[in-house]
């Protein structure tokens, strides 16, 4: 059907249209954008519990790279972490493979601008398929976006921890817990009703930092929509079209406006569980319905 698409009504040109090879890029890199949160959110949460725990360490040196981290990460804004970060964690990688495949590599690594490891030591190989390409470029962004949202997560959790009552600490200290046993089991498991607040709105904030994936080398659904959405002519597609820009980026508008309403659902939900029965203002007012 979609061989001549001169020959197609307005209806099979629109469909035809909307499942060409780059319509399938577009609708795979919705996928690429939800396995990126799916990946990054928990990675996050796991950066920020192990900041937050180095924060409060009693343990001078580990307290202190805790409360650097947030600070240095949270102080330096998210583009220009991006843009640098991901240059030196890919240059840290092979410079650490050129050490153990090429030790005898007579010329510096370092010539002026220039960073020149031997070929057995990129990443990925030259050789290597276009998957493994986009693989690492993947990886690198799971990575960047974990360190970053990490360290705000790091920040929320950080307070959570200080604002269970102190009292309970104490109380459990009183009937015998060790340090470990008042962390784990009184400490943790009632900072998420604190936490969870800050947490929502780190994730809101997550999906809307997921264009940036296009400043790491990731083809994601803002890259595909301008690239899609523009003026063509007949000359370079069979299925010339005006500056359809607007559309693209409302359907995105669109997708961004119910994922987060979904979230906001869910989190609502998480947030009535954690907080029954607690001495929340939550809690409270879930008693006195009852």
């Amino acid at each position: 059907m979609c061989t001549d698409p001169s020959q197609l009504d307005q209806f099979s040109w629109l469909a035809c249209y909307l499942t060409t090879p780059k319509h399938m890029a577009l609708y795979w890199s919705v996928g690429t954008v939800l396995s990126l949160l799916a990946i990054t959110a928990p990675a996050a949460l796991l950066f920020g519990f192990g900041g937050a725990t180095s924060a409060r360490s009693r343990i001078t040196p580990l307290r202190w790279f805790g409360k650097g981290y947030i600070a240095i990460v949270r102080g330096v804004p998210d583009i220009a972490f991006f843009l640098f970060f991901v240059i030196a964690l890919d240059q840290g990688f092979e410079w650490i493979r050129h050490q153990v495949k090429c030790p005898d590599w007579p010329d510096p690594i370092r010539q002026g601008n220039d960073f020149i490891v031997c070929a057995a030591a990129k990443m990925p190989l030259g050789t290597a398929p276009q998957w493994v390409h986009e693989t690492y470029g993947f990886f690198l962004a799971v990575l960047t976006f974990a360190i970053v949202f990490g360290a705000f997560a790091a920040n929320v959790l950080y307070g959570a921890m200080r604002s269970v009552p102190h009292a309970q600490l104490e109380t459990a200290a009183a009937y015998g817990m060790t340090p470990r046993q008042t962390f784990w089991r009184i400490l943790v498991p009632q900072m998420w009703v604190y936490a969870l607040p800050g947490l929502g709105n780190l994730w809101m904030v997550l999906i809307k930092a997921t264009p940036l994936l296009f400043l790491l080398g990731v083809e994601d659904i803002v890259y595909w929509a301008r690239e899609l959405g523009g003026a063509k002519t007949a000359r370079f597609t069979d299925y010339p079209h005006a500056d359809w820009r607007m559309w693209y980026f409302f359907g995105l508008l669109v997708f961004y406006l119910l994922f987060t309403r979904v979230s906001e659902v869910v989190l609502d939900r998480l947030m009535k569980r954690l907080t029954h029965g607690q001495a929340t203002v939550g809690g409270e007012a879930q008693r006195k319905a009852a």
